[in-house]
């Protein structure tokens, strides 16, 4: 390892940085113990001995979203129906890591659309959500992720994509403000007009009954 400058400033003492050969020659769980280190006086004690590993498998598991085909999700399972009214799936449950800190944020997704001639399995507009959220995400792109993959598959007349999120970034740290919460939304097709947009939103904010 060799000490370098930042920027041209001077590292802060007990903190080497590894050049761009070294960091190379690297395996995963060697960075990762190497970032434990410079934050820890004794990396090799029994709480941290796994912490590499342990981190390797869970960011495997995280970022999973990236060996999967949202279209292998939804193409298999599409049916076709004499069917034009609104399909919502609510409060489907997300969790992502913001791409900005790789801290978490979670929350829950709606999806809606309005078919035309053909639906999607309703157990797949979850699956579709996991496809993204398992990604380094921003919630903006996340949301317009699902809205055009449900486009794409069905081809409906127009789908709405709400998500409601808490950010770890913003409760953690920066503004540290613990009750915030941030909503995007994402209408293509019928769903940019007034009165479906509204539609749907209504709909999402109804209690869901616990009995049926």
């Amino acid at each position: 390892m060799t000490r370098t400058a930042v920027n041209g400033n001077r590292e802060k003492p007990g903190r080497e940085v590894m050049d761009r050969a070294g960091l190379e020659d690297f395996s995963t769980q060697e960075m990762y113990r190497e970032i434990i280190r410079r934050y820890d006086a004794d990396p090799a004690r029994e709480g941290l001995k796994k912490t590499p590993e342990r981190i390797e498998k869970a960011l495997d598991f995280l970022t999973k979203g990236y060996r999967e085909d949202p279209k292998d999700v939804l193409h298999g399972a599409l049916f076709d129906v004499a069917y034009d009214e609104m399909v919502i799936v609510k409060d489907i449950e997300m969790y992502s890591l913001c791409e900005h800190h790789m801290l978490p944020f979670f929350g829950k997704v709606h999806v809606a659309y309005i078919p035309d001639g053909k639906v999607i399995g309703l157990s797949k507009a979850p699956r579709l959500v996991e496809v993204f959220a398992r990604r380094l995400q921003v919630q903006e792109r996340l949301t317009r992720q699902i809205a055009e993959a449900i486009q794409e598959a069905i081809h409906p007349q127009g789908v709405g994509v709400v998500i409601e999120a808490r950010h770890l970034c913003m409760m953690m740290r920066g503004v540290e403000k613990q009750n915030s919460s941030t909503v995007t939304s994402a209408m293509l097709g019928v769903f940019q007009k007034q009165n479906t947009r509204a539609e749907f939103l209504s709909l999402i904010r109804e209690r869901t009954p616990t009995t049926l």
